[in-house]
């Protein structure tokens, strides 16, 4: 098996939804309400789904939604102050550790220990980014696409 090809932690479309939707939102925090077509016709979401996405999102309380003509949905804090952690484990849920058996032998135990700090690495660098940072590299990159005139 190639390591290279193999993904350690997976982005479960659920999660990859979530963030997508709140990149659009984040880029447009303070400036204006996003209806989910709006988003839709941006990030590729399917609507439905992205309706209960953002009815999770809003029961946690990161967006709000606005009712009527000019409703949609908004953060309702700073994009900086919502990492990405906290937005994988609202969307999945909290991280089950697993049990090890009463007596365990040594090497599984090593496999644990090691897969523990694998977790753990992965925690830290996640709750390190924000919303705010995905905008910011975002921008980088846009500007650093070069434009083709005809």
């Amino acid at each position: 098996m190639n390591s290279q090809n193999y993904a350690l932690l997976d982005l479960s479309a659920k999660v990859e939804y979530a963030l997508l939707a709140l990149l659009e939102l984040a880029t447009h925090h303070g400036q204006k309400v996003l209806t989910v077509g709006e988003i839709t016709a941006k990030q590729p979401i399917p609507e439905r789904y992205l309706e209960q996405i953002l009815t999770t999102l809003r029961r946690a309380g990161v967006v709000q939604s606005q009712r009527g003509a000019k409703g949609g949905f908004v953060l309702v804090r700073e994009p900086w102050q919502i990492t990405l952690l906290e937005i994988i484990t609202l969307v999945e849920g909290e991280r089950k550790d697993k049990d090890i058996s009463e007596s365990p032998s040594l090497e599984k135990t090593l496999v644990h220990e090691i897969w523990d700090q694998a977790n753990a690495a992965s925690t830290e660098v996640l709750n390190r980014y924000t919303l705010q940072d995905l905008c910011q590299e975002r921008e980088a990159r846009t500007q650093q696409s070069p434009m083709y005139y005809i």
